[in-house]
């Protein structure tokens, strides 16, 4: 069963943190690649960060680089994003994603087949 339910989001200011999470199924979470995505009001949905569990690799989005941490606890099968010096250019709803279980995994892959409902996230100047 396909599921994956995002949480933490909320209001900050700029320079602020925030730690959002990202609970799966335990089918979902088999797969090689989960990624965040953001979607800002009136804007195209973008990809910001992605895991690759195989090779334990991570791919950000320059936007984000140096900080944001994406990371995953294989115990509890929740991926996490962590957001620190937020930006108000960083305000959007925020999902997680993932595909099958031999996917390829990169911010631009096409796999991204599974979705969560999203957590919004709003950073004030």
């Amino acid at each position: 069963q396909v599921q994956l339910v995002e949480s933490g989001g909320g209001s900050v200011q700029a320079g602020g943190s925030l730690r959002l999470s990202c609970a799966a199924s335990r089918y979902t979470y088999s797969s090689d690649c989960m990624g965040w995505f953001r979607q800002a009001r009136g804007k195209e949905r973008e990809a910001v960060a992605a895991i690759y569990t195989g090779g334990r690799s991570t791919y950000y989005a320059d936007s984000v680089k140096g900080r944001f941490a994406i990371s995953k606890d294989n115990a509890k099968y929740t991926l996490y994003l962590q957001m620190n010096s937020l930006k108000p250019e960083d305000t959007a709803m925020y999902y997680c994603a993932t595909g099958p279980i031999a996917m390829y995994c990169s911010l631009a892959s096409r796999d991204f087949r599974y979705w969560g409902q999203g957590t919004q996230v709003t950073v004030s100047s």
